[in-house]
């Protein structure tokens, strides 16, 4: 959630005197829902919306500046603009189950927190704003709008300004312009030609935004625009605007808000009051808030201290931080203050830790700085790069740093003293996002510094709440402490005046970086102990955490990258654009923009006249590789042609120049950097660049693979599972037939085919077998018939007659689906075989759309995490395999269910056996599967060739 701070609104606009602040309550209810994880009070009554509109009402009442307020909510009931058009809003879905029996608690918490809370039936929240804004503006009042609603900008003007608080920003004129191509006088005038979709108001057909208020500006309004119609150029949109007019007129009448109901609170009774700490307790209490709870009890006792001379300060809450008031930083910038910070360390125990570099590329970064925290609320930082020359005040003890840039403990002799203490086998170092500290770290002191032994508070998170929000430091700690960090950018600046961290001023430096290790050893006591509690303690210990470290090897050995082979095959890219380029005007009959969606579906639908032609809100035609594919299919040249095109471009673009760029020129390789936590699955995804998803199936994707080469005297070993998600389909649903076809080694999918098409293995024919293969791999991921039938160039009924037959024959499978979704639905989450935890957000929305996809994935998670989680296991025991055989070979990539090594010419025989007897061996002893691994081997001078 994003607080609203007093600070957050523009100095123009924070008088107390005589301003207004109306809150759109209604906006804040569904991005609180949507924004927090599921939260039940004892009696399971559902409370996240609640948690997190209480969050923003206590942040609210903190900082308010104003000396009127009210928060205004929509009814459930109709309004008068479903008298004007019936089907106002009739495609809006109901709100979700969890989320009804918290629109009346969220009323009960304003009135705890002693705000007018405002409704009235038949009209809208936007409604009841306007009205407001407008009486307020007419008494000399400034009035704010606390909303992200778009509908509300029609309101702004010199007296009244907005507040957004999704982006955190003021809303003026310039906003509203940037926003929709025209002042808020106008934007009625735009929003009735280019209707509302979510809110299903009609507009004009054809007419978007831009279109739309180019047409205001040229016209003027309107009115004007509707009158003087036939004066438009384009016949289509002409036509429309003529056919159409009343219905635009009727779209006015529905955008334009009501801004003289007959309220029933007058303006001068919506005064700020303090609210009666005792009512607001009993809410919190009643609601089961702890951590609000404990945030109110701690502002009251902060409260009597200050009300009482002598007092002293209260004591900082771990669990609420503040940076600006209970916590202590420290500018670490004499050896003797570091020395004392190490003892802490050493006699704590453990220590979180955070770098401050130059690049996001760990291995192109360099260390500007380290921070530690022992303790919540005490941190420091040291300095050891910054070169900014500005005057650094008292904390340079009165000396502006000269000629030589601020004070720093000089960097050889400060990572000489921290060494010793990040290798120290008794400390543990606690970090977020340990694999890119621990690579820059490696670059460092004396030999590198080898970090260890380390917990991770971003895998914690990732095993306890993997798929229900992201696991950044920022919003952990925005999640668990109701804390905003300081920004890069707050330190840093953006865009083009941006500086580098290393001339930011030490002051501003050390509230930054100090803080992240502070909230890191913070989230290290709430998380570490939820492990055991969860019973997903094996899961963190044996998985993710001994995974750092070969992740950090593999992405500090790189892999070698031939940039000659790259070149040449840009070269051929670029001669083989030039000639489909040709091919492609001259069956279009015209040059044009190939890469231009709007110009290429006005050349296929308007000028070509071909089928399927849909038109998106833009006015655009719709030209997505599905509907190219769809043409082509029907013998149409020109889609086809350009479906080449775009693929070429692609490689051209994403791999064959791309990667050329990616080589490090220090080591001649390219090191792609592995995401622990962008899957919910618990597969690792590459990026920066992104090696996990070249092509393997086109002939150009597969020379791509060319270019990734041995050093001399070396090969490349690439060792992938066999067909690992349909073994554990097997094993999971219990499916007798399949499993012994795995034992006995016979072809999966010729046995399918003869299962389900009661065709003998013996006379199996190719077509068969690959419509079998596509029910298979299709299964897995809960595929539709006419998904299905896309796949195999046949009808939808047809393919619908392939899963019946195919559930019919594995019965097992349907019962597996059945009961997964099912647990789903209870517990939230699934389960892979080794304990993982993969929570499924959506499985109870109300959107049929979304909670199918939900379904799908929840299918799918136990299949594809138990994959990744076998091969996490394989690679974690690699490693040591390989170094107590006394072999040399090195893992480089995981493209998921494989891994390659570089190893010397004479090791190929002995570690490609090594490899596949772990890997094959990975889910041993914790899982007894039912059905035998496979991986099989290859072996090469490149990755091409090893595949």
């Amino acid at each position: 959630m994003t607080d609203i701070a007093a600070s957050d609104i523009p100095a123009a606009i924070s008088d107390t005197e005589n301003h207004l602040y109306l809150v759109d309550g209604s906006g804040y209810i569904f991005r609180a829902f949507h924004a927090l994880p599921p939260m039940r009070r004892s009696d399971g009554t559902p409370t996240n919306a609640v948690f997190g509109f209480t969050n923003m009402l206590m942040k609210l009442v903190e900082d308010l500046e104003a000396d009127h307020v009210a928060v205004i909510f929509d009814t459930k009931r109709l309004t008068f603009r479903n008298d004007i058009y019936p089907d106002y809003k009739a495609n809006r879905d109901e709100p979700p189950e969890d989320l009804r029996p918290q629109f009346a608690l969220i009323r009960d918490a304003v009135r705890a927190f002693n705000v007018p809370c405002l409704e009235m039936e038949g009209y809208e929240a936007d409604d009841l704003i306007a009205t407001y804004a407008l009486q307020a503006k007419q008494k000399g009042m400034r009035v704010t709008v606390v909303s992200s609603d778009k509908d509300l900008m029609q309101l702004v003007d010199d007296g009244v300004d907005m507040f957004d608080p999704m982006k955190n920003r003021a809303i003026g004129r310039a906003e509203v312009i940037e926003k929709f191509g025209v002042g808020p006088e106008r934007v009625v005038d735009v929003q009735s030609l280019a209707g509302d979709s979510v809110d299903n108001v009609p507009g004009v057909p054809g007419i978007g935004i831009k279109t739309a208020a180019q047409l205001i500006n040229e016209y003027g309004d309107l009115d004007t625009l509707l009158a003087r119609a036939g004066e438009i150029k384009q016949p289509k949109r002409r036509e429309n605007l003529i056919a159409f007019a009343d219905q635009a007129r009727i779209s006015r009448d529905l955008v334009r808000l009501k801004d003289d109901v007959a309220i029933t609170e007058p303006l001068e009774r919506l005064t700020v009051e303090d609210p009666d700490d005792a009512t607001v307790l009993a809410f919190l209490k009643e609601m089961e808030f702890k951590r609000l709870i404990a945030r109110f009890e701690s502002e009251l006792a902060d409260g009597a201290a200050a009300a009482t001379p002598g007092a002293a300060p209260a004591e900082g809450s771990v669990g609420s931080p503040n940076p600006a008031g209970d916590v202590s930083y420290e500018l670490v910038q004499e050896i003797a203050d570091l020395e004392r910070w190490i003892a802490a360390a050493h006699a704590e125990g453990t220590v979180a830790v955070d770098t401050e570099t130059t690049s996001l590329n760990a291995m192109r970064a360099n260390l500007i700085g380290v921070s530690m925290s022992v303790v919540p609320g005490k941190a420091c930082y040291i300095p050891l790069g910054h070169t900014a020359g500005e005057a650094q005040g008292s904390l340079l003890g009165g000396s502006d740093g000269g000629a030589d840039g601020p004070k720093q403990i000089p960097r050889d002799a400060a990572l000489a003293l921290l060494q010793p203490l990040l290798e120290d086998p008794s400390v543990l170092k606690v970090l977020h996002n340990t694999k890119y500290d621990a690579l820059v770290l490696a670059q460092d002191g004396n030999g590198g510094i080898a970090l260890g032994p380390v917990d991770d508070t971003m895998c914690m998170s990732y095993v306890l709440e993997g798929g229900m929000h992201g696991h950044g430091l920022d919003e952990l700690s925005e999640l668990h402490f109701d804390h905003t960090n300081i920004k890069f950018g707050d330190v840093c600046g953006k865009g083009k005046t941006q500086i580098p961290f290393s001339d930011v001023a030490l002051e501003k430096a050390l509230d930054y970086a100090a803080e992240d290790a502070d909230m890191v050893i913070r989230l290290h006591r709430k998380l570490r102990p939820e492990l055991p509690k969860a019973g997903l303690l094996t899961v963190y210990e044996t998985l993710e955490r001994p995974l750092i470290p070969v992740l950090v090897g593999m992405e500090k050995a790189g892999i070698k990258v031939d940039p000659q082979i790259l070149r040449a095959m840009s070269k051929d890219f670029e001669k083989r654009l030039e000639e489909l380029a040709v091919q492609i005007h001259e069956l279009a009959g015209e040059e044009f923009k190939i890469g231009s969606p709007k110009q290429l579906g006005e050349i296929l639908f308007d000028k070509m006249s071909l089928p399927g032609g849909k038109k998106g809100k833009t006015g655009a035609y719709a030209t997505g590789a599905d509907i190219l594919e769809e043409l082509a299919a029907k013998g149409h040249d020109l889609p086809a042609r350009v479906l080449d095109w775009r693929q070429l471009a692609k490689l051209k673009s994403t791999y064959t120049d791309a990667l050329v760029e990616a080589i490090n020129p220090e080591t001649g390789r390219i090191h792609t950097s592995y995401s622990m936590t962008g899957a919910s699955t618990g597969r690792l995804s590459s990026n920066d660049p992104n090696l996990q998803n070249i092509p393997i199936r086109s002939e150009e994707g597969r020379k791509i693979r060319t270019a990734f080469v041995a050093e001399p005297g070396h090969k490349l070993l690439a060792v992938d599972y066999s067909q690992i998600e349909l073994r554990l389909v097997a094993d999971i649903a219990d499916i007798e037939s399949l499993k012994q076809a795995f034992r006995d080694g016979i072809d999966i999918h010729a046995q399918t085919a003869s299962e389900v098409f009661n065709v003998p293995l013996k006379d199996m024919d190719p077509v068969t077998r690959r419509n079998a293969k596509a029910i298979n791999f299709g299964i897995i991921y809960g595929i539709s018939a006419f998904g299905l039938a896309r796949q195999l160039g046949t009808e939808p009924g047809v393919a619908k007659k392939y899963i019946d037959a195919y559930f019919e024959r594995f019965p097992g499978i349907r019962d597996y689906m059945d009961k997964t979704k099912a647990q789903a639905r209870e517990d939230g989450y699934v389960t892979t075989l080794f304990g993982r935890r993969i929570h499924i957000p959506g499985i109870k929305d109300n959107n049929p759309a979304r909670r199918a996809f939900s379904e799908r994935a929840a299918i799918n998670a136990p299949i594809q995490g138990s994959a990744a989680d076998v091969i996490k296991r394989a690679m974690v025991r690699i490693g040591p395999a390989i170094r107590e055989a006394g072999l040399k070979a090195t893992m480089l990539l995981q493209v998921h269910d494989e891994l390659l090594f570089e190893l010397p010419e004479a090791e190929v025989e002995e570690a490609t056996a090594l490899v596949r007897r772990v890997m094959e061996g990975a889910a041993d002893p914790v899982v007894e599967l039912s059905v035998p691994l496979v991986a099989d081997a290859g072996v090469g001078d490149s990755w091409s060739e090893a595949h």
